[in-house]
């Protein structure tokens, strides 16, 4: 009895148009942002999607209220699904933080295992809060389609989990684009990549 896991990073906000860190933080979706998640939305409308899981920031739960559309499922918010608390980083612009903390900055892309700024989340901690969850729907729901919205980091951190990927490498390719999708099939204790980063949909 196969379960399926739909893993899916929220649509483009304008604090990403910005380069502007949100973390714990919020911007709203964009235009574009809207019109990526509707996207998904669409490709998705003929998938037999049991349960929709959303990180409870706003943007998260917009981008699952857009896919779902007018069909009937459930959507619970969870803080696990959260991006990751960027502390001190949150509200500044990337290129503010390469200026005021360039030693954490290259930690944060190049050896994330270092990375820790006032305030601020680990990667491990992000890691154990999300896989928790996940393993715990994934028990709640055999044999079911399941849907979560969450962010970069999420997404970033539990594909790497799936594929085995070392922690140093998290950044390597593919892209997590907005909106973009990937697919994770269980079978007792065995899972199987289908989808990783897929921006198909995007017309």
């Amino acid at each position: 009895m196969k379960t399926h896991i739909y893993i899916v990073r929220h649509g483009q906000t304008e604090w990403n148009v910005m380069h502007r860190m949100q973390g714990h933080r919020d911007s709203p979706l964009t235009e574009l942002g809207v019109q990526q998640a509707k996207w998904l939305g669409e490709a998705l409308q003929n998938e037999p999607i049991d349960v929709i899981y959303a990180s409870s920031s706003p943007r998260a739960l917009r981008t699952a209220e857009l896919i779902r559309a007018d069909r009937k499922i459930d959507i619970f918010e969870t803080d696990e699904f959260k991006e990751i608390n960027l502390g001190a980083w949150e509200g500044m612009t990337q290129e503010e933080i390469e200026v005021v903390y360039p030693d954490q900055m290259e930690y944060f892309w190049k050896d994330p295992g270092k990375f820790g700024v006032v305030g601020s989340e680990t990667y491990q901690e992000v890691f154990n809060r999300a896989h928790k969850k996940l393993t715990e729907i994934v028990h709640e729901h055999e044999g079911k389609s399941i849907l979560i919205a969450t962010h970069t980091v999420v997404v970033k951190l539990l594909m790497a989990y799936f594929e085995e990927r070392q922690l140093q490498n998290l950044w390597d390719l593919p892209y997590i684009h907005p909106a973009c999708l990937c697919k994770v099939s269980f079978e007792g204790n065995a899972w199987e990549i289908l989808l990783h980063g897929d921006i198909s949909h995007y017309k």
